[in-house]
């Protein structure tokens, strides 16, 4: 027999209430939601009525968590070259923090490197950046890769099936050959500056680097060293391409595919 979920809280706010400032959609749709059991609260079922701390409090929906937590911002940026990927740099360089809004305080969710350039999150939200960056999860980010000389449809061949490292074999990639020294690159891995040391390994090093998609994240309009907010939707789209590591691997792209992906390290 299911264990019936606690009685509704007498402090904090209401569920609904939570669920619609945070954009999830109108009263009555959360409503709707709460009572379709497709809403979640610490993992439990809530009944209609149920308050929650949103600063505590998980709040879930079809599994996924909920920005409902006051506060939480979320940007997207293009980073530029010869930007760091850090919050402070003791060298006194441009860092990815000074180009968004000084308050709330928020931090790149992952990193690219200074040479490299494209699409960064920056946010205060903990759980999404766990999610996004811990090795658990798997979310693919992909790559527009400038490389030295013409790589070979063997070379190409050798990146889709995983390039042997000094930490041990690549999982397959997704690439895809643009234009004769312009690869795109796809990848679930997290390791440090990843793409870079695969394509010196098949004997073509990069010349550059451009992150063009995060998950189902992009925005081509975005120009270098400009930021904008991310929608509520955005946010979720994020959080739910974040799939258990082992799923990703069990989806794994065939050599013969043609299309391309990267990590939250260094790049």
């Amino acid at each position: 027999m299911a264990e019936e979920s606690p009685p509704p809280l007498s402090t904090g706010e209401r569920l609904q209430k939570v669920l619609a400032r945070a954009g999830v959609g109108s009263r009555r749709v959360c409503e709707e939601l709460i009572t379709a059991g497709r809403v979640t609260v610490n993992g439990e079922i809530p009944v209609l009525g149920r308050r929650v701390d949103p600063d505590v409090d998980l709040v879930e929906l079809d599994g996924v968590p909920l920005p409902v937590r006051p506060g939480l911002v979320h940007y997207l940026l293009n980073k530029p070259a010869g930007v760091v990927s850090t919050a402070e740099d003791t060298h006194g360089r441009t860092t990815v923090v000074s180009l968004v809004p000084d308050e709330p305080r928020v931090h790149p969710v992952g990193r690219l490197d200074m040479d490299s350039e494209g699409l960064l999150v920056l946010t205060n939200d903990g759980e999404l950046t766990h999610r996004l960056t811990h090795p658990s999860f798997g979310v693919p980010k992909e790559y527009l890769v400038h490389v030295e000389g013409e790589p070979t449809s063997g070379e190409v061949r050798r990146l889709r099936e995983g390039v042997e490292l000094d930490d041990g074999p690549t999982a397959p990639a997704r690439v895809s050959v643009v234009a004769p020294t312009l690869l795109r690159m796809v990848i679930h891995e997290g390791r440090n500056r990843q793409i870079r040391r695969m394509c010196e390994a098949v004997g073509h090093p990069v010349v550059r680097l451009v992150r063009t998609r995060i998950g189902p994240l992009t925005d081509p309009s975005l120009g270098p060293g400009s930021y904008r907010t991310l929608t509520f939707d955005e946010v979720r789209s994020l959080a739910t391409a974040a799939v258990p590591s082992d799923a990703v691997a069990s989806d794994a792209v065939p050599p013969e595919a043609v299309a391309s992906e990267s990590d939250p390290t260094p790049e």
